[in-house]
C-alpha cells in the first residue's frame, strides 16, 4: 500500500470524510454506462454506451460537479444509495466496502497508480461508444455483460 492509511478498512461509508469519499473510487467509469430496465421484471441489462459528459480517455466525468443537474438520470453514489443501488458493478470499491470487503489489487490506494484499474481490465477505456453517438432506439444493439463479470483476484 502507498503511504496513505487504510482507511477503507477503518470506516464505515457513512464516517468517511469528502476527500476519502472521492478517493475510493477507483476510476473505472462503468457506472458512466447506461442501463436498461425490464419494464416488468426489473431486471437491468448494460450498454457499453457511455454518458455523453464521459471522458473514455480519463475516465472521469467532464463535468462532475454538476452532473446530476446536467443529467437527470445520473444518480450520484451517496453512503446511503450504495448499499441500495443493486446494479453497482461487482469490482465497485464503494460496493466492496459497504459489504465489509476489500479493495481488489489494482485499486489506486493499494497500487498506488491509477494506472492499473486500466491494466487490469477493469475501466471502460477502450470500450465504449457516446451516447452522442447512438440513436436510443438502438440501444439494446449495445448490451454487454463485462460490466457486472467479477474480477479476476
Amino acid at each position: 500500500m502507498t503511504g496513505r492509511k487504510a482507511f477503507w478498512r477503518d470506516k464505515r461509508l457513512e464516517e468517511l470524510s469528502a476527500e476519502e469519499w472521492e478517493a475510493l473510487c477507483d476510476g473505472c467509469g462503468r457506472c458512466c454506462l447506461n442501463k436498461l430496465e425490464d419494464f416488468d421484471t426489473g431486471e437491468i441489462s448494460w450498454t457499453n454506451i457511455a454518458c455523453r459528459l464521459y471522458d473514455e480517455t480519463e475516465c472521469r466525468c467532464l463535468d462532475y460537479a454538476n452532473r446530476a443537474r446536467e443529467m437527470p438520470d445520473c444518480v450520484p453514489l451517496t453512503p446511503q444509495n450504495v448499499r441500495e443501488i443493486d446494479w453497482l458493478p461487482p469490482s465497485c470499491a464503494y460496493r466492496l466496502v459497504a459489504e465489509g470487503r476489500d479493495l481488489y489489487w489494482w485499486h489506486h490506494l493499494l497500487s498506488g497508480s491509477r494506472q492499473t484499474v486500466h491494466e487490469a481490465g477493469i475501466s471502460t477505456r477502450g470500450r465504449t461508444v457516446s451516447e452522442c453517438d447512438v440513436e436510443v432506439t438502438d440501444w439494446e444493439d449495445f448490451l454487454v455483460d463485462w460490466p457486472t463479470a467479477e474480477p479476476a483476484e
